[in-house]
């Protein structure tokens, strides 16, 4: 799991059953705007968010439909436990670079 993945994961999982568009994910995540929507593509895809579309006339709001994201509520427990896995490697691989680094003379 890329950290682009992971940082836009934790931004779903502060409110699990929020609903997002892709530039506040952006935004929220610190991610370029050509990052996020492969990584939502790829995530819903892999049945881990539900998306929609808005129901608004992009004339009216003066701006295109927004396509809204969320984890899929059958899916957050999988969520939670993938980037609990991925964080404790990542906390392992530290470690071991800190035990590396002090064990050289």
């Amino acid at each position: 799991m890329t950290l682009s993945t992971r940082l836009v994961l934790e931004v779903l999982l502060d409110e699990p059953n929020a609903e997002h568009y892709g530039m506040e994910l952006c935004a929220a995540a610190g991610l370029p705007s050509g990052t996020i929507h492969p990584i939502l593509a790829r995530l819903e895809n892999f049945g881990w968010l539900i998306s929609r579309w808005e129901d608004v006339d992009p004339s009216e709001q003066g701006r295109p439909r927004r396509r809204y994201y969320k984890l899929n509520p059958d899916t957050i427990a999988s969520v939670q436990a993938a980037l609990a896995r991925v964080n404790a490697s990542a906390a392992g691989l530290r470690r071991l670079r800190t035990n590396m680094a002090g064990g050289e003379t």
